[in-house]
């Protein structure tokens, strides 16, 4: 468990220093621009591959609630709708428009709707992190108003929804082959 503990300190760590303005210019200055961003993408990195191998490593016990049903159920939407987010998150879209932080608010979907499905400590643990995070990181980039204005290309909306779609559909689909578990009827 220390393992997965460690990865989620980096990698959320790192995520949250530009909620922190102050600190993230402070890196900036010290390291410059290019080495700050070097620097950020190798401790996401570390941090992505220390939660994944903590994850798998760590025993499945105990368990601190009973998964909701309702969120089992639900999860095949609800991730679908969270791949959409994430896909118009880096496209001039009306959904990145309207929503102004998608990407944040598909990660809060896809930790809430895990934390309820699973309830064994390590996933408690893994998604209640990301979620924190998101919420966090969520109210920290509205309070400092970090949109960036853009003209919506509609055509963006199609290719992100499409996208989403279809990566949604693949992970379900693979699901037990990557994470261990089968979560839809015809996944492999």
């Amino acid at each position: 468990m220390e393992m997965l503990i460690v990865g989620l300190v980096l990698f959320l760590g790192i995520h949250l220093v530009p909620a922190i303005p102050e600190v993230r210019n402070i890196l900036v200055v010290s390291l410059g621009e290019k080495r700050y961003k070097i620097a950020f993408a190798f401790v996401s990195a570390a941090g992505l591959v220390l939660i994944a191998w903590g994850y798998a490593r760590a025993p499945s016990g105990p368990r601190f609630f009973i998964p909701f049903v309702g969120a089992i159920h639900a999860a095949p939407l609800a991730m679908t709708v969270s791949f959409v987010l994430l896909a118009a998150a880096n496209m001039k879209t009306r959904i990145r428009l309207a929503l102004k932080h998608p990407m944040l608010i598909g990660v809060g979907i896809w930790a809430l709707t895990h934390l309820l499905a699973n309830g064994s400590a390590k996933a408690t643990l893994l998604f209640g992190s990301f979620l924190a995070y998101a919420a966090i990181d969520l109210v920290s980039a509205r309070s400092r108003n970090s949109n960036r204005t853009f003209q919506p290309v509609p055509k963006m909306d199609l290719i992100a929804i499409g996208a989403g779609i279809v990566l949604a559909l693949l992970v379900m689909t693979l699901h037990r082959l990557i994470f261990g578990v089968r979560v839809v009827p015809w996944g492999i």
